[in-house]
């Protein structure tokens, strides 16, 4: 059974940071829903349009869901902080213990501002740390914490969609996957 991923992409967000792992998660068998955060249709970081497959005003907060992917990118990860439904994902995500994946700014300015990196092992852009409120340094650029995956920035993006995928189908699926794009 497929399992179900939603990625949150919004207007300013990096796109790299949310579609290379879309990409990696679709090509292992999930279900992934990107959703649009103000409307269905975003602007990146870049000014590149992009489509994504429902607007959050019609997602709801009662999607079922394994893991939910939250791309950085500025202001694209203020809009993601800001948004009372994201904040209901983040939340629900943290009191079911399901998978969060968080990248560049996001491990910092929404998993760091909720607490939620407190004893864990984690990793966000260069410079953005001190937001990152009690979580343990390294030096690594994808990082995977129990039920918490983050990544430093759009250079690791294919990366941080490779553990993502192992996060949800195990390592052998993972390693399947990166031979066949040519990751490894």
């Amino acid at each position: 059974m497929a399992k179900k991923v939603i990625v949150f992409f919004a207007d300013g967000c990096e796109e790299v940071e949310a579609l290379a792992p879309v990409d990696m998660l679709r090509r292992a068998g999930a279900d992934v829903t990107v959703v649009g955060v103000r409307a269905k249709t975003q602007v990146s970081s870049h000014g590149i349009s992009v489509n994504t497959d429902i607007a959050l005003s019609e997602l709801g907060t009662e999607k079922d869901f394994d893991m939910i992917v939250l791309p950085g990118g500025i202001p694209g990860t203020n809009y993601l902080d800001q948004s009372k439904e994201v904040d209901a994902y983040v939340s629900r995500a943290v009191k079911e213990d399901k998978l969060i994946g968080a990248i560049c700014a996001a491990p910092s300015i929404v998993l760091g501002s909720r607490n939620i990196l407190e004893k864990k092992k984690a990793t966000c852009y260069p410079g953005m740390e001190p937001g990152m409120k009690g979580h343990i340094p390294t030096d690594k650029k994808v990082v995977v914490d129990g039920n918490i995956i983050t990544a430093s920035g759009v250079g690791v993006s294919v990366e941080f969609g490779l553990a993502l995928v192992g996060a949800l189908y195990g390592k052998r699926v993972q390693e399947d996957l990166a031979k066949k794009v040519v990751s490894k």
